[in-house]
């Protein structure tokens, strides 16, 4: 299976999560805004009004690195983990967007909250998911004694990773330094 095939499938996971995500917040605004509730809540001893933008920027970085590790790691599962880690996160942000429309925030605004730095970090998740799904298909389907094929599905992952890593660190600062100045434009 080509990775860029795996990668569409993963965004579109999102996606479809997302979807489904809006779609339960309109229908059940209750349980989405306990749902936003417990999400504010447990981000909230970690992100505070008064945090400037670096610390911001590192909080994010970390907490998405620590994710695209996972779901790297994860991969070697099938893709499992990586493709339930996209339709999760898909699903909350459906959640967040409908949930501030419903308050009456405008779309446009909720949209330009999440897009600039979403464009990077969701294809960044991608990117280590496929390289989880790299090293499944290595082991499965390589060349070599299990663990020669353990090692080169390793370094095929980490490669893969590394990108997404670095993906991660541009979305983080796009979110915690350009953000906030194209919502609050609108």
């Amino acid at each position: 299976m080509k990775k860029s095939r795996i990668f569409y499938g993963f965004v579109a996971l999102f996606l479809i999560g997302s979807f489904f995500g809006i779609l339960f917040a309109r229908i059940n605004p209750s349980s989405a805004e306990i749902i936003f509730s417990n999400l504010r809540e447990f981000l909230g001893g970690n992100i505070n009004e008064n945090m400037d933008r670096f610390s911001l920027f590192t909080f994010i970085f970390f907490n998405n690195s620590r994710v695209a590790i996972i779901s790297a790691i994860g991969g070697v599962l099938f893709g499992i983990v990586p493709a339930g880690i996209l339709f999760f996160n898909g699903f909350i942000v459906g959640i967040v967007i409908e949930y501030f429309h419903l308050q009456g925030e405008d779309l446009l605004r909720i949209v330009l909250a999440i897009l600039p730095h979403g464009l990077i970090e969701i294809p960044a998740f991608a990117v280590a998911g496929v390289g989880g799904v790299e090293w499944y298909f290595e082991l499965v389907r390589g060349e070599g004694t299990l663990g020669e094929r353990f090692l080169n599905g390793f370094r095929k992952s980490m490669k893969m990773l590394a990108i997404a890593l670095v993906m991660l660190l541009i979305a983080a600062f796009v979110e915690a330094y350009i953000t906030p100045t194209i919502a609050s434009a609108v």
